[in-house]
C-alpha cells in the first residue's frame, strides 16, 4: 500500500533505530493479538506505547478491532512487546508490509513469537468460544512475505516448513490447558487473501486440503518469524462455525464479540507458557 523508494534497508533500519533509540529495556518475545482480543493487554504493566503511524515505515491497521499501536510491556514479570492490531494482505499491503513489524522487532533481539487469531472453525468437532493449537499452517495466499530479494541476514533462501512451530513450547501450551481445564483443540490453520467469509464450496474444498480452522492471517507471520529462525506458538479463537451443514450468515462484529468472550480463556492459557 506505501509507495516509497526507500530501500527495504534503510526502512527497517529507520524503524528499528526509531524504537531503540525509545526504549532502554529489551524484550526477547512478542505476542501479536487478533481481532477482538487486545483485552489480554488488561494484564499488562505498559511501559511504552507507540502508535503505528508514529513508527516510521510501518504500516497502519485499518482493520475494526485492532487499534494499531506497538506496546511495551511486563506480562507475568516478563518484558514483552505486543502488537495490538496486525496488517493484513486484504487490507491492500503487500506481503513483505505485512511483515515488516516483525522484522522490525527481530532486529530488536525479539526472538520468540507468539501469534494469535479469530479463525472460523471447519472441523465439525470445534465450537464457537474454542482454542486451536495451530500444529501446521496451509498457505493459500497468492503471494510470500519471501518473495523477491532474499535477506541473507535473517535467514535463508529456501527456509524448510516442515516444522515452523515449535515443538516444545506446544507441548507446554497443552499441559497447562489441562492443568486450567481448558480443551485446547489442535488443528491445521489455512490462510486465505480475504476480506470476505467463505462459501460453503469453498469450506468443502478447504476441508479435503486438511484445514480445521480458516482466516486471512497468521500464515505470512509465521512464514517470516520462522525464517528469522523465531520460535513460534500459534493460536486460534474459533468464533463461529464455517461447516457447510450449520454455517450461517457470520459479520465481522459477531467474529470480534466471539473472541472477546473467549479473551479470559487465552489469557489464562498464555499466562502459563510465555515461560519456554
Amino acid at each position: 500500500m506505501q509507495q516509497t523508494n526507500i530501500s527495504y534497508t534503510k526502512r527497517f533500519k529507520a524503524a528499528r533505530d526509531f524504537l531503540f533509540q525509545r526504549t532502554e529495556e529489551r524484550a526477547d518475545l512478542v505476542i501479536i493479538l487478533g481481532s477482538g482480543l487486545g483485552r489480554l493487554l488488561d494484564e499488562v504493566e505498559v511501559i511504552k506505547s507507540f502508535p503505528y503511524a508514529d513508527i516510521p515505515f510501518f504500516p497502519i491497521s485499518t482493520v475494526e478491532g485492532h487499534s494499531g499501536e506497538l506496546v511495551l510491556g511486563r506480562f507475568e514479570e516478563r518484558l514483552v512487546w505486543f502488537m495490538n492490531g496486525r496488517f493484513h494482505f486484504y487490507e491492500g499491503y503487500d506481503m513483505d508490509e505485512v511483515v515488516f513489524p516483525l522484522r522490525v522487532l527481530n532486529g530488536l533481539g525479539v526472538k520468540n513469537l507468539v501469534v494469535t487469531n479469530a479463525a472460523g472453525g471447519l472441523n465439525p468437532d470445534f465450537n464457537a468460544g474454542d482454542l486451536m493449537l495451530i500444529q501446521d499452517i496451509i498457505n493459500l495466499f497468492p503471494g510470500n512475505p519471501l518473495r523477491g530479494q532474499n535477506h541473507d541476514e535473517l535467514g535463508p533462501r529456501f527456509p524448510d516448513m516442515s516444522e515452523p512451530l515449535d515443538l516444545e513450547w506446544s507441548k507446554k501450551a497443552k499441559q497447562h490447558a489441562l492443568r486450567l481445564k481448558i480443551e485446547l483443540r489442535e488443528g491445521v490453520y489455512a490462510g486465505v487473501p480475504g476480506p470476505k467469509l467463505e462459501s460453503k464450496a469453498e469450506v468443502k474444498y478447504l476441508r479435503i486440503l486438511g484445514a480445521d480452522a480458516v482466516g486471512m492471517s497468521t500464515v505470512p507471520e509465521i512464514i517470516a518469524a520462522h525464517h528469522m529462525s523465531m520460535s513460534i506458538l500459534a493460536i486460534s479463537v474459533i468464533t463461529n462455525e464455517s461447516i457447510p451443514e450449520v454455517a450461517k450468515e457470520f459479520t465481522h462484529n459477531e467474529v470480534v464479540k466471539v473472541a472477546n468472550l473467549a479473551g479470559e480463556k487465552l489469557v489464562s492459557l498464555l499466562k502459563g507458557v510465555i515461560w519456554q
